[in-house]
């Protein structure tokens, strides 16, 4: 079953083992992370993986969005 955890993105058990895709594709949310990060431009992106500019720029809004949330401590030294 999918379900849409954020616009753009879904997750679906039987779909790269339940990890957030791009909705419609098998695209991993952290690939395209990745390649960004990695300096690959968001139109090579699309043309590599048949995406347009608003689902690599979903996948960083959701990325932030978890990064945003995520609690850190921090160890004693």
């Amino acid at each position: 079953m999918t379900t849409q955890i954020a616009p753009r993105i879904t997750v679906d058990e039987q779909i790269r083992f339940g990890k957030p895709v791009i909705a419609g594709t098998r695209v991993p949310v952290e690939l395209v992370v990745g390649k960004i990060a990695g300096g690959m431009a968001v139109a090579e992106i699309c043309t590599e993986y048949a995406l347009v500019p608003e689902d690599v720029f979903a996948s960083l809004t959701y990325a932030a969005r978890l990064v945003a949330d995520e609690q850190v401590q921090a160890l004693p030294s």
